[in-house]
């Protein structure tokens, strides 16, 4: 197969003026995108390698031609404008971003320019501070006669936006300086950030209590502080490191490392990794101890920055364009480590769908060891993509591969190419299993009706006893949105499903009287008691009642997910019309019932198709019934029809400060309005919290109504 290359940009060096000129424009506008997603949104949605190389292309070709630079250029912007969220505070002394560098060479070539700019001679190397660069959201506090008197973010340098009550709520930041002589006016500037396990444990909790995850760390903390309630500000784990200034009053210190030791004893944190380098190389040197001790600090950073020592120096070299000449930032490549692929193990789901994992070996990516990693579907371990259209230059995986691993947005494993010089002489194609190997059955890959080809996932045909299907329908039945049972996760049923304790959704609700007749008690099983068995029989009964639409999304019905769940609650308002109707449906698709299903607003044909095979099969009528014999479905609630929002579609985006996405869903259709998880034309209103990011983009650009939270509350209670 031809692979299709794509473009490569022009190298700049072959750019003539009038190709540069409309370069420069698409680069503007496209780092300008990517600055509101980062510094306004707290959402960023490439990394930051894929930004500094737009930045990077940018530079050189205004260094080749500048006069083609404008105000509006990239180099001369720092950050994006404050998001309004909050009131504006101008900076008396701009927050400037730093120049990069990429490579050894390119740190060199910064001592060398220092060491010329200060007419210095050729044996005469200044000495310069080296701190890892730290991912966070940058804060400047403005101390006066001792005591805080405000916190402002970067915003674009010169503006930024006011948290001064968020500020006082972290335990990094002192109310008052310590020690005497103290400036009249002192403004101190670091970053704010998280460490890592605390990050993982928010989303634990999160995950637990059904809220929003956090996306990354950096995200993280800069939502965290930039929340109007101060109070969720204070419950976030946030961290300080202190390393600059702004507006001073008096100097305490001559030099950028002696000012570091004063910022600390004033009571600061500051980073105890900060070294004073005589030469490059201790500065390469430095840049490679903490290089290699990134996955070990326990927070995020994304390089090194140098600056020249002397203050004075710092004075003399001042600025070009918005980039100090006395500073420099030399950053790391993307998060990426080399493995080897030892097999891929396939993982039936559910649905019947086969499901690739790469088993790698252990390795150290970003602070997490990853040993698995998602290979999606047969057709991408052939290096195709979903739209047909080779990936990885069409190249194949294979066992025994060498393969480079990157955590894409730094969470989830994927491999982003292999190494072909290192490919095993006995490496072959992998030959993906036309069998299920839970059962045996035949697995196939159906028509897709929207494209003509064959569907991008293999399903096992035996749905009826596929003891893998079968379980994992089980983890499905007991999930937070469907029966949600405190204290039977995967974890319970995959050792209650093996040792055949349950095996359909109706053993679960029959498990104590079994228990009770049983010769050996759960409470008797390693890992349980008596207390622990007493709970679990407690959370089982507390779920005996459950309302409709969770009922039909618990079933594990294929393409039934929680909007449709919820379409079909409210259309046939009982189990037992929606349980009659669907078998009903299965009549044919002249039936009526075909018909009136095929016909609710947002399910369709495949949807359709979907639940009348799952109640053609009699063995899923007699498990729902034999369910419906142990517990309580409630009537759908009637959707209001006179609601200010009733029949119109809604979507949430952000993070929700004044309640949970899952409370605003219901409230939206409970009103009679239908929430959506994407923005279109047909969307009548986006309701964005802090973060909000591709969402809210797109709303803005089809004209869509944008609503604060306080505007939907408002909405939605007639004010």
């Amino acid at each position: 197969m031809a692979v299709k290359a794509k473009k490569a940009p022009v190298p700049v060096d072959k750019l003539n003026e009038t190709q540069a000129k409309v370069e420069l424009v698409r680069l503007a506008l496209e780092i300008e995108r990517h600055n509101e997603r980062y510094y306004q949104n707290d959402a960023p949605t490439i990394s930051d390698a894929a930004y500094d190389e737009l930045r990077k292309r940018s530079d050189a070709i205004e260094a080749r031609f500048p006069g083609l630079v404008t105000r509006d250029s990239p180099s001369q912007k720092v950050g994006a404008a404050p998001s309004g969220r909050f009131a504006k505070v101008p900076h008396s002394v701009p927050m400037l971003s730093l120049g990069n560098a990429f490579s050894d060479e390119d740190v060199t070539d910064f001592v060398e320019r220092v060491r010329r700019f200060l007419k210095l001679g050729e044996d005469e190397i200044p000495a310069i501070v080296a701190e890892p660069k730290i991912d966070g959201l940058s804060l400047s506090l403005r101390y006066e006669d001792g005591e805080l008197v405000r916190g402002a973010t970067r915003g674009d340098g010169f503006t930024g936006e006011d948290v001064t009550a968020n500020v006082r709520t972290m335990s990094d930041i002192p109310h008052r300086l310590k020690g005497h002589n103290i400036p009249a006016i002192c403004e101190i500037r670091g970053e704010v950030y998280i460490l890592g396990r605390d990050f993982i444990g928010f989303n634990k909790r999160a995950e637990k209590e059904g809220i929003q995850l956090a996306a990354n760390p950096r995200n993280f903390a800069a939502g965290s502080l930039r929340q109007k309630d101060p109070s969720i500000t204070a419950s976030r784990p946030l961290k300080f490191y202190a390393y600059a200034w702004g507006e001073m009053s008096a100097m305490p210190a001559k030099t950028q490392h002696e000012m570091i030791e004063w910022i600390h004893k004033a009571g600061f944190v500051t980073n105890p990794l900060t070294t004073l380098c005589k030469d490059v190389e201790g500065l390469l040197k430095f840049y490679r101890r903490i290089e290699q001790k990134r996955a070990t600090l326990g927070y995020d950073i994304d390089g090194v920055v140098y600056k020249v020592d002397r203050l004075d120096w710092q004075e003399r070299l001042g600025f070009v364009s918005r980039n100090p000449r006395w500073a420099i930032a030399h950053k790391f490549a993307a998060e990426q480590a080399t493995t080897v692929l030892n097999d891929i193990e396939i993982q039936v789901g559910r649905t019947g769908a086969l499901t690739p994992v790469a088993k790698l070996a252990p390795v150290t990516v970003g602070g997490v060891v990853v040993q698995n990693a998602t290979l999606h579907n047969e057709d991408y371990i052939k290096g195709i993509g979903n739209d047909g259209q080779p990936i990885r230059e069409g190249v194949d995986i294979r066992i025994g591969d060498t393969v480079v691993i990157q955590r894409a947005g730094d969470v989830i494993p994927q491999i982003v190419s292999v190494v072909l010089d290192k490919r095993p002489k006995t490496a072959k194609p992998y030959q993906f299993p036309t069998v299920c190997p839970a059962c045996g059955s035949h697995a196939v890959r159906e028509g897709d009706p929207k494209t003509g080809r064959p569907d991008s996932v293999r399903r096992c045909t035996n749905s009826l006893a596929c003891p893998a299907q079968a379980k994992e329908r089980l983890k499905h039945f007991v999930a937070r949105n469907a029966f949600d049972i405190d204290g039977l996760g995967d974890k319970q049923i995959e050792e209650f499903f093996n040792d055949g304790l349950v095996m359909s959704p109706a053993d679960i609700f029959t498990l104590q009287k079994r228990d009770a007749r049983a010769q050996k008690k759960l409470a008797d099983r390693e890992g349980y008691g008596a207390t622990s068995v007493r709970n679990l029989f407690a959370a089982i009964d507390a779920r005996r009642t459950i309302a409709l639409h969770r009922f039909i999304f618990a079933l594990g019905i294929r393409h039934v997910g929680e909007g449709n769940a919820k379409l079909l609650a409210r259309h046939y308002g009982t189990v037992e019309a929606f349980r009659a109707a669907m078998i009903a449906a299965g009549e044919g698709p002249e039936s009526e019932a075909y018909q009136d299903l095929n016909g609710i607003e947002g399910i369709g044909t495949v949807v359709a198709n979907a639940i009348v095979e799952f109640f053609a099969e009699p063995h899923s009528v007699k498990a729902v019934d034999d369910l419906l014999s142990e517990i309580t479905v409630q009537p759908a609630e009637k959707a209001k029809t006179d609601s200010p929002i009733a029949g119109k579609i809604v979507v949430f985006t952000g993070s929700l400060e004044k309640f949970t996405r899952d409370e605003a869903k219901a409230t939206a259709e409970r009103l009679g309005a239908k929430a959506s998880g994407s923005v279109s034309k047909k969307t009548d209103y986006v309701v964005a919290g802090p973060g909000a990011g591709s969402k809210l983009a797109e709303a803005n650009k089809l004209g869509v109504k944008v609503l604060t939270e306080d505007e939907w509350l408002a909405l939605v209670s007639g004010r």
